[in-house]
C-alpha cells in the first residue's frame, strides 16, 4: 500500500472537482466518501443529487475562512491531499475496509488525532476500486495548525501495519533515503516535450555521470556547464561556493526562463556538502618504491583496488564510503566500456544508486584508492583488452555480492534491493566479458598428463571445492590458464590458493570461471627473479639513506651527481 502526500495546496473546489469527476481518461466511477471526520450531515454530491461541490468545499473550508477573518492573513497552503493506493495483486476492498485505513491513516499523519474533537476536518473520497483520496484541510476548529512534521514517516510506517493487517502485500519501510518521484506535472510536461525522463531524473543522470571526471566541487560544476547543462552557482561575498542548482536545456517556465533545480531536489546525495565530502577528499602520500609495482593500465589498477574491499567493510563509515565509491567506479567503467557491454553496465550503475547512500554516514577519506581508480578509468585515454576487462567487472561482480550482503546485515531492505538489481546486470555483463578469454584459452589445451597434474594442485590448494572445480565446464580453460601463468615463473598451486582466498567460491555459480578471471589478473606479469627483487629493495634503501643523510650517492662515471630536494 502506497500513500503519497502531495505539496500543500490551496484550491478545496478544485480538488473536489477533479475527485468527482470523470478522470482525465475516464477512469472514475462511483466517486463517494467512504469516511470524514463526521459523517453525519455531511454532503456527498456522490451519493445526495441535491448536495454539490461547492457546498462540500464550504463545509471542509469553514476553520480556514474563521482563521482568516480573525488573524487578517489568509492561510493559502491549508489543502492536504493523499491518495492511497494498493498493490496490482491485492484483493478489492469494501468501504467499510477502506473508511478504516482512511482513519488510520489521518491520526497517523496528525491531521485527525485520536479522541482530538478539535481536529482537522477531513474526507475519504472512494472512485476507484483500487484507491481512495483524502482530502484534509490544516485548519483546526479551534484556529491553529496541525503538526506534521514528519508525517510521511508516520503514514508509512501506519500502511506498513495496515498491509500486516489486511493482508495486502507487504513493502518494505522507508528509510529516507529514496529520491523525489517525479510529479505528474513533471511527467506530463516530458510526455509533452517527447522526452524519455523528466528533468530531474534527466539532470540526475549528468550529475552522477560527470562525478568520476571531478575532483572538487568547482570542477564538477565546470564540467556540467561545459556539457550544455545551465548551472547556477550560489556564492557568498568572498566568492566562496556555498550551493548549486542546474537545468535542463529547453526546460522552461510560462515566461521562457530557465527553470534550475537544487543538487538537494534531484536526489538527497547530491547536495553541496555531500559531494564536496565525496570528491575533496585527499589520499595518502604514495610511496617512491610503490610505483614500481603499480598495475600498468588503469583498468588493472581498479581491479586491485577493488581486491581489498572485503578488509575496510568492518567499520560501518568506511563501508558505506566504499560502497558509495564502488557506484562511482561503476559509472566510470559503463562510460568507458566497449559498446557492447554498455548497456548492462549503465542499466547496473543506475540500479546501484540506491545502494549507495543508506543512514549511516560514510567516511569518505576511506574509499580513496576505488575513487582515484574511478578517475584515472574516465581519464584513460586506451580501452582495456579482453583480460583486463573481464577482471575488472568479475571484481565489480563480487564487490557488489560484498555490499548486498552487507546491507542486508545491516537491515538496509531497499539498499539489498538496489545491489541484487545491480548483480542481475552485472553479471550479464561478466558473461559476456568473459565469451572471448574462454574461447582464446579452450583453442590451446593442454596435454592431458598436465590436467591431471593441474588437477592435482587445485585439490590440494582448494580442497573444499576442487569436485565443483573440476566438473565446471570451464575447467578445461583454467588448466589452460594454470599452464600458461606456469610457463612465466608462476606456481600453479599457490596462485590457486591466492585466488580462493580473495573470493570464496561457495556461493559461484562456476568456480572455475572465478579462478579463471582472478589469476588471469594476478599473473599478467612474470613472476619476479627472487635475487633482482632484492637488489633493488637494497638499492632503494640506499637512495633514501642517502636523501636522509644529505650525503651524495656513490659517483658514476657519466652521471651527474643527485641533489636531494630541500
Amino acid at each position: 500500500m502506497i500513500a503519497a502526500i502531495k505539496p500543500a495546496g490551496s484550491n478545496t473546489r478544485g480538488l473536489l472537482a477533479y475527485l468527482y469527476g470523470p478522470g482525465r481518461h475516464d477512469e472514475h466511477t462511483d466517486p463517494h466518501i467512504v469516511a470524514g471526520f463526521a459523517m453525519l450531515g455531511m454532503p456527498d454530491p456522490g451519493r445526495d443529487s441535491d448536495a454539490t461541490l461547492t457546498q462540500l468545499a464550504r463545509h471542509l473550508d469553514e476553520p480556514v475562512h474563521l482563521r482568516n477573518s480573525e488573524f487578517g492573513k489568509n492561510v493559502t497552503d491549508h489543502v492536504w491531499h493523499c491518495p492511497v493506493r494498493t498493490a496490482p495483486e491485492d484483493r478489492h476492498l469494501s468501504d467499510t475496509e477502506w473508511a478504516d485505513i482512511a482513519q488510520r491513516i489521518v491520526e497517523a499523519a496528525g491531521i485527525a488525532p485520536p479522541d482530538d474533537d478539535l481536529a482537522c476536518r477531513w474526507i475519504a473520497v472512494r472512485h476507484a476500486d483500487d484507491h481512495i483520496h483524502i482530502l484534509a484541510t490544516t485548519v483546526r476548529e479551534d484556529g491553529r495548525r496541525p503538526k506534521l512534521h514528519d508525517s510521511g514517516i508516520r503514514v508509512g510506517d501506519a500502511c506498513r501495519q495496515i498491509e500486516t493487517d489486511y493482508g495486502l502485500r507487504q513493502l518494505k519501510k522507508g528509510d529516507r533515503t529514496a529520491g523525489r518521484r517525479p510529479t505528474q506535472a513533471e511527467m506530463h510536461k516530458a510526455e509533452r516535450l517527447g522526452w524519455e525522463q523528466t528533468s530531474r531524473d534527466w539532470l540526475q543522470d549528468r550529475i552522477r555521470a560527470a562525478i568520476p571526471h571531478a575532483s572538487n566541487a568547482e570542477e564538477l560544476l565546470a564540467y556540467l556547464e561545459a556539457d550544455g547543462i545551465a548551472v547556477k552557482p550560489r556564492r557568498g561575498p568572498s566568492g566562496d561556493l556555498l550551493g548549486y542548482a542546474v537545468g535542463r536545456p529547453g526546460d522552461i517556465n510560462k515566461d521562457g526562463e530557465q527553470i534550475f533545480h537544487p543538487g538537494g531536489k534531484i536526489a538527497p546525495d547530491l547536495t553541496l556538502p555531500k559531494l564536496r565530502a565525496r570528491l575533496e577528499t585527499t589520499a595518502p602520500e604514495e610511496h617512491p618504491t610503490a610505483r614500481r609495482n603499480r598495475p600498468t593500465t588503469a583498468w588493472h589498477q581498479a581491479a586491485d583496488a577493488l581486491d581489498t574491499l572485503h578488509t575496510g567493510m568492518n567499520d560501518d563509515a568506511h563501508a558505506q564510503a566504499h560502497i558509495t565509491a564502488l557506484g562511482e567506479l561503476l559509472e566510470a567503467t559503463a562510460q568507458k566500456a566497449p559498446t557492447p557491454l554498455r548497456a548492462e553496465l549503465q542499466a547496473a550503475s543506475k540500479a546501484f544508486i540506491r545502494a549507495q547512500r543508506s543512514q549511516i554516514r560514510a567516511e569518505d577519506r576511506a574509499a580513496h584508492a576505488i575513487r582515484n581508480a574511478a578517475r584515472d578509468i574516465v581519464h584513460t585515454t586506451t580501452g582495456p583488452d579482453g583480460s583486463a576487462l573481464a577482471a575488472l567487472i568479475a571484481a565489480l561482480l563480487w564487490a557488489g555480492v560484498i555490499a548486498n550482503r552487507w546491507h542486508e546485515a545491516k537491515g538496509h531492505a531497499h539498499q539489498a534491493d538496489a545491489a541484487r538489481e545491480a548483480l542481475y546486470h552485472l553479471q550479464t555483463a561478466a558473461d559476456q566479458a568473459f565469451t572471448p578469454t574462454l574461447v582464446i584459452l579452450d583453442q590451446h589445451q593442454p596435454s592431458e598428463e598436465a590436467r591431471r597434474t593441474f588437477a592435482h594442485d587445485v585439490r590440494a590448494a582448494v580442497p573444499d571445492h576442487a569436485d565443483r572445480i573440476l566438473t565446471d565446464p570451464s575447467w578445461p580453460a583454467l588448466a589452460t590458464l594454470l599452464a600458461d601463468a606456469e610457463a612465466r615463473g608462476h606456481q600453479p598451486h599457490q596462485l590457486l590458493k591466492e585466488a580462493a582466498a580473495q573470493r570464496e567460491l561457495g556461493t559461484a555459480r562456476q568456480p572455475a570461471r572465478v579462478l579463471i578471471t582472478r589469476i588471469e589478473h594476478t599473473s599478467r606479469n612474470p613472476s619476479p627473479n627472487p635475487r633482482a627483487e632484492a637488489a633493488r629493495l637494497r638499492t632503494t634503501a640506499s637512495v633514501v639513506g642517502w636523501q636522509a643523510t644529505d650525503a651524495q650517492p656513490p659517483a658514476v662515471p657519466g652521471v651527474r651527481p643527485i641533489r636531494p630536494r630541500r
